[in-house]
This record gives structure tokens, C-alpha cells and sequence, in this order.
């Protein structure tokens, strides 16, 4: 058997609830192209691996599991990558969904753009009401300089697990670091986008499931990777030396991204020490008064 165009990886740690859906959604499509699946269990200590060898008995070789201590999404990415066949790498969440057609298509794009190191297509983003709301690919840029900018600073492109495949190629400059517990896609998908050719495909691959609890809005783990994020994207190894000088403006639109996380919980303290680093990295974010109001409220709260 010939290896397959496309592995979709699902990283799950206590997901028992929730992996049926997201092993079910890939299950469903592997017919319709050259494609496997592969489940990282991350040590869970819930029913996941057991929910995980049902669904692997009722599908009787149609996808493996493979289990590892706890060592978080990072490193049960990192296992997935030398652990998969495909040339090209999806990772889809445990608790998302991949959208109907999304391999097929994916694999028909492929095909027509050989030279792709990462295709971004579009999702759905689910609300914790259930509503949908579709999220388009984002137009491409030509130069690296305009991706990088796009990604970190002016957020005109969106990348999203599970909605993007990337060839195993990208992965030469640096894996997922595993000392992170937050945002460590960030450093991959920049330094794809800083050193890969990469295309967009018009099409809902995922649904992402939106959650108030999830890491993403975890304050400990935001905090512990805080400024850490700036200096892993643009390690030199990662980013090239021609896109250095771009590293303020991300570190002063990291610390006002921080800045508006702890203010929304309420951490004051924590909230201005973010909010003068963003001003010392660009006093022009001053003029920002979406971000000066919050900053001024808190201030003179303390009075």
C-alpha cells in the first residue's frame, strides 16, 4: 500500500466526551482520498482511550492510536509528526470537527499546486451558543515579508488547526516547542509563512469549536509563555535574518494581546505591567483608544 497524500493527526487529552466527533468527522472522509488518521493520546487519565479502542473496534483498521505520557498538545504534535506517513499534515483538535469534503478537497488542491507547503482554508467558528459563523481563507500575499506582518501584527491572516495542512517539509526549522503550554502554533505557522510557498483554499475545512475554558484563555499558561512567544518566533533558526526588524512591532502587538486577556479577567496588576511593555516596544500604540480607555480605567481605579 502506497503512503498517503494526507495524515490527520488529532492530539486528545481528556476528550472522552468530545473524540468521537472529531475521529468520526475524518473516519467518514478516508474513502474518498489517499489519507490516514492517527490519535495521539496524551496520557489521559479520563475514558478517552477507551472511547478511542471502541471507536477503533467498530472501524477495524481505519485509523491507529497511539499513546504517551502527558507532556501536552505540543509534544503529542511533535510524536504525530514522526509518527505519520503523509506528505502533507493535518491537525485537527479534539474537540473540532473536520467539515464535510474537506479531504477531498484538500487533496484535489494539492494536486493542482504541487509546490504548496501549507494550503489555509477556511472554517466554521462555533459558538458556545452554537452559532456558525464562516471564516474565508485569507488572500495570500506574495512576499514573505506581507505573510509574516499579515499573521503576527496586522492580523489580516488567519490560520487554524485543523483548517490548514502543511507539508512535512516546514517542520526542518523547528517543531512545536514543548515547553509551551499556549500558543505554540505561532511559531510554526510564522515560520512556514516566512520560508514556505503557501496557498489559500476557499472552503470551510474544520468547525472550530469556540471554548471559554480552553488554553487559549488560560491566564497561568498565558502568563508563563507571555514575551517567551516573541523570542521563539524570531529565533533565527525560525525566522530569517531579513524579517528580524520585525520583531518590535510583534512584541508590542503580543503585549497589548496580553494586555486585553488579563484586563478581561479582571487582573489589573498584570494587565498595565502589559500594556507600558506595549508602549515601550511602540509608544504610537498610544493612539490606540480601544486599548488607552482600558488602560486609563484601570489607572484610575487604583487611585
Amino acid at each position: 500500500m502506497s503512503e498517503p497524500l494526507i495524515s490527520v493527526i488529532i492530539p486528545a487529552y481528556n476528550y472522552a466526551e468530545k473524540i468521537s466527533r472529531a475521529v468520526e468527522s475524518v473516519v467518514s472522509q478516508l474513502g474518498e482520498a489517499a489519507a490516514d488518521l492517527l490519535v495521539i493520546n496524551d496520557g489521559s487519565t479520563d475514558h478517552t482511550l477507551q472511547v478511542l479502542e471502541q471507536l477503533q473496534a467498530q472501524n477495524q483498521g481505519r485509523f491507529r492510536i497511539v499513546s504517551k505520557a502527558n507532556g501536552g498538545s505540543a509534544s503529542a504534535r511533535n510524536l504525530g509528526i514522526k509518527q505519520a506517513t503523509g506528505q502533507y499534515l493535518v491537525f485537527l483538535d479534539a474537540d473540532d470537527e473536520m467539515a464535510p469534503g474537506a479531504l477531498s478537497a484538500l487533496t484535489e488542491h494539492i494536486q493542482d499546486n504541487p509546490e504548496t507547503r501549507m494550503v489555509i482554508g477556511g472554517f466554521w467558528s462555533v459558538a458556545v451558543d452554537g452559532k456558525h459563523r464562516q471564516r474565508q481563507a485569507p488572500v495570500i500575499p506574495r512576499t514573505a515579508r506581507e505573510r509574516v506582518s499579515g499573521y503576527l501584527i496586522k492580523k489580516t491572516i488567519a490560520v487554524s488547526n485543523g483548517a490548514c495542512a502543511m507539508h512535512r517539509e516546514v517542520f526542518a526549522p523547528g517543531n512545536y516547542p514543548e515547553t509551551f503550554r499556549s500558543a505554540e502554533d505561532i511559531p510554526v505557522f510564522a515560520q512556514v509563512l516566512a520560508r514556505f510557498p503557501c496557498t489559500a483554499l476557499d472552503q470551510p475545512l474544520a468547525f472550530i469549536y469556540k471554548h471559554p475554558t480552553s488554553l487559549r484563555h488560560n491566564l497561568k499558561f498565558a502568563y508563563e509563555t507571555g514575551l517567551t512567544l516573541v523570542d521563539e518566533v524570531f529565533d533565527p533558526v525560525r525566522m530569517p535574518a531579513e524579517l528580524q526588524d520585525l520583531k518590535r512591532s510583534f512584541t508590542a502587538q503580543r503585549c497589548a494581546s496580553l494586555f486585553r486577556t488579563f484586563y478581561s479577567a479582571g487582573e489589573r496588576q498584570a494587565s498595565l505591567g502589559f500594556y507600558r511593555k506595549a508602549l515601550q516596544a511602540d509608544w504610537r500604540l498610544i493612539t490606540n483608544w480601544s486599548y488607552t480607555r482600558k488602560a486609563l480605567k484601570l489607572l484610575l481605579r487604583g487611585r
